[in-house]
């Protein structure tokens, strides 16, 4: 899954984007958590005592509503007033399944997962197909040590396979084909549209900051200098408007030119089926059963989506450096198959049975795609990881829709009809607040997400022993994954199903606050009607039902 595009603040800002539409979700299936067994809880805080918030509070994701006056999950006070007085007493093992990890980072070098078995020394010492992975494995690597970085989206590569009569392969059927001919048509001119939108804005952006810059007298341009101007020219007071706008939603001149970049490159390969850069991987790529090929360099080209995920679960703490990581006691096992573009089914399957065969307990996976051609084997694969008590926790997606009628891949639903048990499904919460308390990207559905966590403007690391902001279902799922591994670690004598459990239950209830619609600017919906628990994961909570449950056993 791609990070949460900064485009869609910028088109918003030039106003030429149109409210998402409502969406009568359809019948589908609705699973339900199981219910755990009863346990005493701290009673839930009042739906909304705090105000609107205006600036993002520090560390907002790991504080606490009823003590910290913030939406988040309440880590701090699970390990301040609970935790303090014991001792994790498992190493716990989290899969990310991303586009890599930066494993040098000075943040994550400490709690990275290392196969004992595996020396770095270009043998399979440990028997298990795949040469020196020390730390992981990159299935979209080539054995030449070259890597693939832009892919297509999977819409572009059924296009290409629906053009080659001969070489479709059997999922690839003639109904499917006319659906993916008119969304790509449909994708290319949205994004064709947009790149002249955006060309455009970067002009006028440049102009008025040639123009700030000559009355200001200077290159170095501030928000106190610019809103100190008090301009009578139209065009300097124009440009200050556009410059304080700008600020405002903490968007760059950088930003707005990577996005003009960002978009020139989707269209000319994550959207083009003429692109194909596989013959890097060198695997037989219609051969799904085929298990290994790739490499073992686990950083990849572009490791910060990864990185970033990886840190929210388990950056090491107390450490005086970024950032506190979720979890303590726990490694993280990096899994590269998420390229710039759609991740592939082979890969996707081949990684998560690569992180149960070596012994994760949790797999991250913070991506999704509209079509899954091969679902089948991604399906075996989960079902693989479930048979052996492995929890998957997937991100819900960033296209503020509702996923009762929107494709979103992987999902826990078999093509057989049959429901995966040990999976959670995360959509995004935000800082604000009160009505503003779903992201504005965040997927939804009131029977496909399970629960929400603190997605929007996370800090964390990236590669180069750096720290930034980001949003996304992708930050909101590592919440999710790190409170696992926090439970797993202190509680072992929990399954994978009983953290689940716990998870879903100990969510604080939000049913009944009205939120702004994900992807609206003025529709209201109930936060209950948004996922199944109508609630946000509080890791203060979900460690007292667990000490509830094993001082019992």
């Amino acid at each position: 899954m791609r990070p949460y595009p900064r485009i869609l603040g910028l088109v918003l800002l030039l106003g030429a984007c149109a409210p998402a539409a409502t969406v009568t979700p359809s019948p589908t299936p609705t699973p339900t958590p199981d219910t755990p067994p009863s346990s005493d809880v701290t009673p839930v805080p009042p739906p909304q005592p705090e105000e609107l918030l205006s600036v993002v509070p520090d560390r907002w994701w790991l504080l606490d509503l009823e003590r910290d006056r913030v939406h988040g999950a309440a880590v701090d006070r699970a390990y301040s007033e609970i935790l303090n007085r014991k001792q994790p007493e498992r190493e716990v093992v989290v899969a990310i399944i991303d586009s890599g990890v930066d494993i040098t980072h000075e943040d994550l070098d400490g709690v990275l997962w290392t196969n004992a078995d595996e020396p770095r020394n270009g043998r399979d010492d440990d028997g298990n197909g795949y040469v020196d992975d020390v730390h992981g494995w990159n299935f979209i690597g080539g054995a030449d040590g070259r890597h693939v970085d832009e892919d297509t989206y999977e819409v572009a590569r059924l296009v290409a396979a629906c053009r080659d009569a001969a070489g479709r392969p059997e999922p690839v059927t003639p109904a499917l084909c006319d659906e993916v001919e008119a969304d790509l048509e449909e994708r290319r001119q949205e994004n064709q549209t947009m790149l002249v939108q955006i060309r455009s804005m970067d002009a006028v952006v440049e102009q008025a900051l040639g123009i700030l810059r000559q009355q200001l007298g200077t290159d170095s341009l501030t928000v106190e200098s610019v809103r100190a101007l008090a301009p009578v020219r139209n065009d300097v007071r124009q440009a200050r408007q556009i410059y304080l706008q700008l600020a405002q939603q903490n968007i760059t001149p950088e930003m707005i030119r990577d996005e003009v970049e960002r978009i020139e490159t989707l269209l000319e390969s994550g959207l083009n089926p003429e692109f194909d850069p596989r013959p890097i991987v060198g695997d037989s790529y219609a051969n799904t059963a085929e298990r290994v090929y790739g490499n073992a360099d686990v950083i990849g080209p572009d490791a910060s989506h990864g990185t970033g995920v990886a840190g929210i679960v388990a950056a090491e703490r107390r450490n005086n450096l970024g950032l506190d990581g979720i979890a303590t006691n726990t490694r993280i096992m990096v899994i590269r198959a998420v390229p710039n573009g759609d991740e592939r089914d082979k890969d996707v399957a081949n990684a998560i049975r690569y992180a149960v065969d070596n012994g994760a307990h949790i797999i991250n996976m913070s991506f999704g795609k509209g079509f899954s051609p091969f679902k089948n084997v991604v399906d075996a694969a989960v079902r693989y990881a479930q048979e052996r008590g492995v929890l998957l926790v997937h991100a819900a997606g960033n296209d503020a829709k509702d996923l009762a009628s929107e494709k979103n891949f992987p999902n826990r639903y078999f093509i057989d009809g049959d429901t995966a048990s040990l999976w959670i499904e995360v959509g995004a919460s935000a800082w604000q607040g009160r009505d503003r308390l779903a992201a504005e990207f965040s997927n939804y559905g009131a029977g496909q997400v399970d629960v929400f966590a603190p997605g929007a403007d996370i800090t964390s690391s990236v590669p180069g022993d750096e720290y930034e902001p980001a949003s996304g279902t992708s930050f909101a799922a590592p919440v999710v994954s790190g409170i696992a591994a926090m439970l797993m670690a202190y509680y072992p004598e929990l399954s994978a199903a009983d953290v689940r459990r716990i998870i879903l239950e100990s969510a604080v209830p939000m049913s009944d606050v009205m939120v702004v619609r994900p992807g609206e600017t003025e529709g209201r919906i109930r936060f209950g009607d948004l996922s199944i628990t109508g609630g946000i994961v509080n890791a203060y909570r979900a460690v007292q039902i667990a000490e509830g449950l094993t001082s019992n056993r």
